[in-house]
């Protein structure tokens, strides 16, 4: 054991995870590990899994075993500190996980009432729709951390951690899904058999939420707190206040972060353009408009054109030396009072969209006009989008599967 206490703790954590996978008895492992079990922070769990799947280990394995191994230590991890303070993302998140437990308890209890009367009540039917509406909105709470918490987890190399999660987010969806169209199909079905399937979602979702949000407020949460720095933090809640909150989520929760000061903006990077939410060259960013499925030409706000991309197959042909002309030149006579009109309604602010359709060589042709605006509601000209909408009209149903 001392051996085993020189080498590197997280190298002793990974041979901990490998001989579970093996078919190790917990206990057994737990006895002989102990002290470094006890000694295991989040951080060194999650690197330990990172480096397994890097060496071959599949992450649906890790994803199996994540039960196992999360149990062996739980007794370490549930020592960790990890509530941080009203207003931050993770006290916003962790709410969150507080109250959606408390819907699945709801649930459950709900689901056992409804069997034993032997009936749907109005009352249950009520609370029924109540708790669904919940959490149909609990979606939030996801998307939140898909679409910001785990990029930023990324940026710091702590990518297999965030990808298991979403597996399991994807499974509580699936679970969601399942409840949902059984609540919508219960007057066609027998009420014994309703009132059965209903318990067992009920506890399978409960069972689902309880073992994910263990994972994320014992692993996840942690490893984020301890990588991730202030000024990160406060982006992230700008970006979670973009999003916005479940219905549930408590109003106490996202009090200002005013103990973390707003980063300061990004030093500008010679040869790149800097948005507010990127970064591109000049490269990258002429590519990204020529790889764009539809024409788009943009009308300063003196009428004059000053830009436009070339797309793989235009659909009215531009050439360079239309560059700072007037827009009006650039159609025929009989058509120019109707693009006066449409430039003196966005100018006006009267109007935000002017749209037509027109067939042309046996195509449909979608022609739209938008006013550009700056922040502060500016107007900076007008961009021409034109699409070929053919092959789009005919599109039916669903195609969830790559060629």
């Amino acid at each position: 054991m001392s051996e085993m206490l020189g080498k590197d703790r997280k190298e002793v954590l990974k041979g901990i995870i490998r001989s579970l996978h093996q078919g190790a008895d917990p206990e057994a492992v737990k006895a002989r590990f102990k002290e470094v079990l006890e000694g295991a922070t989040p951080l060194e769990i999650a690197r330990a899994e990172e480096e397994l799947i890097r060496e071959g280990l599949p992450r649906e394995e890790v994803h199996r075993l994540c039960e196992v191994h999360l149990a062996l230590f739980r007794e370490a991890l549930e020592g960790q500190k990890t509530l941080a303070p009203p207003g931050h993302p993770i006290h916003i998140l962790m709410e969150e996980h507080r109250i959606l437990l408390g819907l699945a308890d709801e649930l459950k209890g709900l689901a056992r009432r409804i069997g034993e009367a032997g009936e749907m009540e109005p009352a249950s039917l009520e609370q029924l729709r109540h708790v669904e509406e919940h959490l149909r909105d609990s979606e939030s709470h996801y998307v939140r951390e898909e679409n910001v918490l785990f990029p930023y987890l990324e940026k710091h190399g702590v990518t297999q951690p965030p990808a298991i999660m979403w597996m399991e987010h994807d499974r509580i969806r699936e679970a969601k899904k399942g409840l949902y169209k059984l609540v919508e199909g219960r007057e066609g079905m027998e009420f014994q058999d309703f009132a059965r399937q209903l318990d067992e979602a009920a506890s399978s979702l409960a069972e689902l939420l309880a073992n994910h949000f263990h994972k994320e407020n014992n692993i996840l949460f942690p490893v984020a707190l301890r990588v991730m720095a202030e000024e990160e933090w406060k982006d992230v809640r700008q970006q979670f206040d973009e999003l916005g909150y479940c219905c549930f989520t408590p109003q106490a929760a996202r009090v200002p972060l005013e103990e973390i000061e707003v980063p300061a903006p990004e030093p500008e990077v010679e040869g790149r353009v800097t948005f507010e939410t990127g970064m591109l060259s000049k490269e990258e960013l002429e590519a990204i408009l020529n790889t764009l499925p539809v024409d788009i030409t943009f009308v300063d706000r003196d009428d004059e054109v000053r830009y436009f991309n070339q797309s793989k197959e235009r659909i009215f042909p531009r050439t360079k030396a239309v560059i700072g002309r007037k827009v009006q030149q650039c159609h025929p006579q009989k058509s120019v009072h109707v693009v006066n009109r449409i430039l003196d309604d966005f100018k006006s602010g009267r109007r935000d969209v002017a749209e037509f359709w027109i067939q042309m060589g046996g195509r449909f042709i979608h022609i739209r006009y938008f006013p550009v605006r700056s922040r502060e509601g500016e107007y900076l000209g007008v961009l021409e989008v034109t699409q070929d909408i053919t092959e789009i009209k005919e599109l039916e149903g669903e195609k969830r599967l790559l060629d």
